[in-house]
């Protein structure tokens, strides 16, 4: 096993699908800031709750901390906030899957 759980390919990979899964993420998030500004209420108690929600949101799935180190916490995080499945992970090594396996259970 690798000092980190991943291989050499794996954090390749990685870097090379991060940006992909954030923006799918934060286009989830637009729809659903949409859907806010477009429901009921006053504009001014929908322009504070997204807001809020914007000013609060520190999810994997919009910033993240880019270094070898964080790659399986940054990985595991983003598949608990749901801006990735492990589907999206089958490219990756065994070794990864199943250390993200292990530290999701």
């Amino acid at each position: 096993m690798s000092e980190y759980g991943f291989t050499k390919k794996d954090w390749a990979l990685f870097r090379e699908k991060v940006a992909d899964w954030q923006e799918a993420y934060m286009d989830k998030l637009n729809k659903k800031y949409i859907e806010l500004l477009n429901g009921e209420g006053k504009p001014s108690e929908k322009f504070w709750a997204l807001e809020n929600r914007i000013r609060n949101k520190k999810d994997t799935g919009v910033q993240l901390r880019m270094s070898r180190s964080n790659c399986i916490s940054n990985i595991v995080s983003l598949l608990n906030e749901g801006a990735i499945t492990m589907d999206d992970l089958k490219e990756f090594s065994d070794e990864l899957k199943e250390t993200i396996y292990f530290i999701t259970q």
